[in-house]
């Protein structure tokens, strides 16, 4: 289901934006959450309690847009089909002067404790661990579908944080043995038809530092990308991030729940178990690696607001605890 946008209200709330303070724009927005590159926020706006917001990067041209927009409606699409559940959305473009075309992509805003990265601090620990069962079964949908369609592949981000336990309660906290789950975090569709990436390699690299854009392809994009579309990295990387989430005293038993899911529940994917000492180097390599890039992120911003006086075009976090 698509939610109602109001696309006279986005064109006056990008006309106003205030990048720097995003809650000091003509409309203005209240940040909900930071991804690694994104950002997630609510106009408070009346009318739009309901609808949580992304800014995608800057479109040069039509061309781009339209098809960001078709593969972005194939990626929700190809994720129900293959038995997720993901919350009503939709995504627009508008225009954005000279500079091209600015896309919001939008989603039902959910209770802001039932997403998981929430949920593993409200919860008791056993309670936990049936969360991230709940989310490894997801995943297996994914590569279920993957394996039974040769032609096409999907990838999925399966952190913590992309997922929302339905009709969860704040004032009694708790989670079912078969958690009902969305998953949040699909405005970055991964596809890839015969091997090749769907999504232009450019849209990954706009938040980059122009200067260094180069070097982000040649050395990081493709290995970014690849582990989204590897069952065992994505759940490495699903584990891994309990240190960014403030639980690294669960990764051991979270190991353990994630091999004997692969052992017995995957079995046909024929993935072998993780080691502890594996997450630990992935996660200190993957904290490295982000951490650098918000770093050359402001530094690029002050570049272009300070030095040059002239419009960055992404709204970035402040300090990230990892």
């Amino acid at each position: 289901m698509t939610l109602a946008i109001d696309i006279e209200l986005l064109k006056r709330f990008e006309a106003g934006l205030d990048i720097l303070h995003p809650e000091n724009s003509s409309i203005p927005a209240k940040i909900l959450g930071y991804g690694e590159i994104s950002t997630v926020f609510q106009l408070e706006h009346e009318g739009q309690e309901e609808i949580a917001y992304k800014r995608m990067p800057v479109f040069e041209t039509q061309v781009q847009v339209e098809h960001y927009l078709a593969i972005y409606k194939e990626y929700n699409d190809i994720l129900k089909n293959a038995g997720l559940t993901i919350p009503d959305h939709d995504a627009v473009s508008i225009a954005a002067g000279k500079q091209g075309a600015v896309v919001f992509a939008a989603q039902k805003k959910l209770v802001p404790e039932s997403i998981g990265n929430k949920v593993i601090h409200i919860v008791p620990d056993e309670d936990t661990g049936t969360l991230v069962l709940g989310v490894l079964r997801q995943l297996k949908r994914v590569w279920d579908f993957n394996a039974a369609n040769q032609g096409i592949k999907i990838g999925i981000d399966g952190q913590i944080s992309n997922w929302a336990v339905q009709n969860f309660d704040p004032s009694s906290p708790a989670i079912s043995s078969n958690p009902e789950l969305f998953y949040i975090d699909t405005s970055t569709p991964m596809i890839r038809k015969s091997g090749k990436e769907m999504l232009e390699a450019n849209l990954f690299l706009k938040s980059a530092p122009s200067f260094l854009r180069w070097i982000v392809k040649w050395f990081f994009l493709q290995d970014v990308l690849d582990r989204y579309y590897d069952f065992r990295l994505v759940v490495t990387d699903l584990i891994a991030n309990f240190h960014k989430e403030g639980r690294p005293d669960l990764i051991p038993q979270l190991i353990e729940l994630a091999n004997g899911f692969f052992e017995k529940d995957a079995k046909k994917h024929g993935i072998k178990p993780i080691e502890f000492k594996e997450v630990e180097s992935y996660y200190r390599q993957d904290a490295f690696i982000w951490r650098l890039f918000l770093a050359l992120r402001k530094f690029d911003r002050f570049l272009k607001t300070r030095l040059f006086m002239g419009r960055y075009e992404f709204i970035l976090p402040g300090k990230i605890k990892r």
